[in-house]
């Protein structure tokens, strides 16, 4: 396993032992790094307007559609880090 993705599993553990829940803008966003990092881009329909959950979600995974794994894997460490802080 690569230093990376051994970071960034400590990171996704992490995250869910945070001091403070986050907010939801940063929930979303480490939602879209997470699928980003772990599973490419967005792919399927986008939800309809009565899922707003699901269709925030597909919209913020889809804002970073293009980013590779390891950038976003990095990106959800340092967004991770700094919510500990």
């Amino acid at each position: 396993m690569s230093n990376l993705k051994a970071k960034f599993e400590t990171a996704v553990a992490d995250s869910k032992a945070l001091p403070e829940r986050p907010s939801n803008d940063v929930l979303l966003k480490l939602y879209a790094l997470y699928k980003q990092g772990t599973e490419g881009d967005v792919s399927g329909k986008r939800p309809g307007f009565t899922d707003m959950v699901g269709r925030a979600k597909y919209d913020a995974w889809a804002a970073v559609k293009g980013l590779t794994g390891d950038d976003a894997m990095q990106q959800y460490i340092d967004l991770v880090t700094s919510q500990k802080a």
